[in-house]
């Protein structure tokens, strides 16, 4: 009988120890019931039955598979975008334009562009804007 009691110790000890260490490995989002922390202090204080516990009620399934997904591969993220966000983007994207419009519009204003000389006549022969060669050139000698 001493036998059997030791050997139903070693066993309930290796139980024991093995639900302690599932317990402290499993994610925190695949416990049910209570929190992790809960779940360590249930199996340490009740070996046998912290245990059993732990793996009826507290162990959550794996079910399906945890998938890390990009934000705009996400389903449930799409979903979640308001019109709201998207409302405010079509604001931003319409005041970049009229901004980029009215860029463009100072750009043709006449007041910026430096102004040119008028017809004047310098040389002897009387022409506008040239000198006495005809080439248009001040100042150039020929």
């Amino acid at each position: 009988m001493a036998r059997l009691l030791l050997i139903l110790a070693l066993v309930a000890t290796a139980f024991w120890v093995y639900t302690i260490v599932d317990c402290a490995v499993q994610p925190a989002a695949r416990h049910r019931g209570v929190s992790k922390p809960a779940w360590m202090v249930i199996v340490i204080v009740l070996p046998v039955l912290g245990g059993i516990l732990w793996f009826v009620i507290g162990r959550g399934r794996a079910g399906r598979p945890l998938l890390r997904r990009a934000p705009d591969d996400d389903p449930e993220f799409l979903g979640g975008l308001s019109a709201r966000a998207r409302a405010d983007q079509d604001e931003r994207i319409r005041r970049l334009e009229e901004e980029l419009a009215q860029l463009d519009s100072e750009a043709d204003d006449p007041r910026d562009t430096p102004p040119t000389p008028g017809p004047h006549t310098d040389g002897p022969g009387g022409k506008p804007g040239t000198d006495d060669d005809g080439r248009g050139q001040r100042g150039a000698v020929g």
